[in-house]
């Protein structure tokens, strides 16, 4: 028997995630939010991110990324790089916990941005 009155909740199990997992997890949640902040870069990225999508996912992050360079070039930017990062990220796990990283701290800069005092 339990020592805890029956009006309290049981403590939450915390499950153990493997680090791939996590990372993997971590991903997910960044691109979630992404659908939500903006729901038709949403919808891209989550058409892009099925699992049966790779073959198309890694050349165009691959031609994304080599598009970056091109910045010079008036369609081409460096706006391209970050977004090659973000769809190579899905099927490459080394690339996961950097760009998610990188998508936490352009999400907090924006919402400090937002936030800001106005003269």
């Amino acid at each position: 028997m339990s020592d805890r009155p029956p009006s309290q909740k049981p403590p939450r199990q915390i499950r153990f995630l493997s680090p791939g997992k996590r990372e993997r997890a971590r991903l997910e949640r960044q691109f979630a939010w992404l659908r939500r902040y903006s729901p038709v870069l949403g919808r891209i990225v989550q058409t892009l991110s099925r699992p049966g999508w790779t073959l198309v996912r890694v050349p165009v992050g691959i031609l994304f990324i080599l598009g970056g360079f091109l910045a010079i070039l008036p369609i081409f930017g460096l706006w391209m790089i970050p977004v090659g990062l973000l769809l190579l990220s899905v099927d490459v796990p080394r690339l996961r916990r950097p760009v998610a990283g990188f998508l936490i701290a352009m999400r907090r800069r924006a919402e400090r941005w937002k936030n800001r005092k106005k003269p």
